[in-house]
Formats: C-alpha cells, sequence, structure tokens
C-alpha cells in the first residue's frame, strides 16, 4: 500500500510480495474493519449475531429477507430495476462479527449465486454495520433504539414466504409460456 502511495516501484519479487500482501490487506474484510474501526468497540461474537437476526425478517425498500432458525436458511424477494426476484440460500456468521447470505436468486434473466456480507461491531451498547467489502459503517441500532435505526427494520415475522412463493410461481408460469 506504501508502495503505490509514494510510487517508490521495484523490480523483482520484492516488489511484487508487497504488492500482494498489500492487496490481501486491502481485500481482507477482517483486517479491512481494524483499519477502520471506531475506538470503543469490539467485533460481535456470532451468538450476539445469530440472535439478532434468528427467525426475523429484515425489511428493505425494495423487498425483504428472512432468517429461520432451522438450517439456518434464507430466504428473500425484491422488486427492483429488471423486475421481481426470489432466493434461497444459507445465512452464516463468524467470530469475527461478520454476517453472509449466500443464496441463488433466481429473475426473468435467469439464476445467479450471491454472496452479500455485513461486519458488525458493538460498543457501548451501540451497534455498528458496514457492508463489506466498500461499505462505510454506520449505526445499526443505537444503544436506546430509534425509530430510524436500520435495526427497526428486523421483524419477528415471516415477511419473505408468501411473496417468494407468488414470484416463484410466476416466474415458473413465465418461463413455461416461453418453452
Amino acid at each position: 500500500m506504501t508502495i503505490a502511495r509514494t510510487g517508490k516501484i521495484r523490480t523483482g519479487f520484492r516488489t511484487i510480495t508487497a504488492i500482494v500482501c498489500a492487496l490481501t490487506w486491502v481485500s481482507t474484510p477482517a483486517t479491512a474493519a481494524r483499519a477502520s474501526e471506531q475506538p470503543g468497540t469490539r467485533p460481535m461474537m456470532a451468538f450476539e449475531i445469530y440472535n439478532l437476526y434468528k427467525n426475523k425478517s429484515w425489511q428493505w425498500d425494495d423487498g425483504a429477507g428472512h432468517m429461520t432458525d432451522a438450517g439456518r436458511q434464507f430466504s428473500a424477494w425484491a422488486d427492483g430495476e429488471k423486475g421481481e426476484s426470489w432466493a434461497e440460500g444459507r445465512w452464516v456468521i463468524s467470530e469475527t462479527g461478520l454476517l453472509c447470505f449466500n443464496a441463488t436468486w433466481h429473475s426473468k434473466q435467469g439464476s445467479f449465486p450471491a454472496k452479500s456480507c455485513f461486519s458488525h461491531r458493538v460498543g457501548n451498547g451501540t451497534i455498528y454495520q458496514k457492508r463489506e467489502p466498500d461499505g462505510e459503517w454506520y449505526v445499526f441500532r443505537h444503544t436506546e433504539a430509534r425509530e430510524n435505526d436500520e435495526a427497526s427494520k428486523l421483524i419477528s415475522a415471516d415477511l419473505v414466504s408468501q411473496k417468494r412463493d407468488s414470484i416463484k410461481t410466476a416466474l415458473g408460469a413465465e418461463q413455461l409460456s416461453k418453452q
């Protein structure tokens, strides 16, 4: 990283090693989080993240995702620029404060795997979140929860299954009619 900033470039093995190390440092979520962590915070533990998300739906502007306890299943739906889509997969958490959704999304354009990850830190009761790898840290939930906290969009109900199944049926019927 210093090499790129100062512009000092050498040829040979040492330069390549330095560049590889710098790129690894920049692209690793755990180390990137350390570089920009807030003073007085720590990564959330896996059980804390689990208790925050289990059996809840996360409402989004254009859809929702649901994280079930059983088998750590993740399902979602979205209605974006390219139309409606649905997803199924798993949600995984780490001891370094990372939550990831690994799912296959289905739409008119086809199916594709996707992985979305979020880092979590906590300090004095405030939870911070950052989308990986390039997001910015923001308050996910204040010590005293506020109505506009992102965490207030976590609902203890299944807001996904019915809509997902509806989209799934509509896309299936549309694909059959094209054949």
